[in-house]
């Protein structure tokens, strides 16, 4: 189950860093307000899905996915995100 996490996170990266690459994800690292629009356009529908109890594994699929994109063309690694929860815990 992580590793599959830990697969995406290792494509999103690479395909951030190829310069050349034309890949969905590399558009958006090119484009802030794009990544940031389908952020919160994943997590509406994610809501919608609940709310409706239908398609919710695909919406938190695509949830996950943009919000990995966002925070790696971000300059936030999700190992310092893992580390803060972790300091949380009680």
């Amino acid at each position: 189950m992580l590793k599959t996490l830990e697969e995406l996170i290792k494509t999103i990266r690479e395909r951030g860093e190829k310069p050349d690459l034309a890949s969905y994800t590399k558009k958006l690292f090119e484009d802030k307000k794009l990544c940031i629009s389908k952020v919160k356009e994943e997590i509406s529908e994610l809501i919608e899905a609940v709310e409706k109890d239908t398609n919710k594994i695909h919406e938190a699929a695509d949830v996950i996915y943009h919000l990995m994109v966002l925070l790696e063309s971000n300059g936030i690694k999700i190992e310092e995100v893992m580390e803060e929860l972790k300091k949380r815990q009680k």
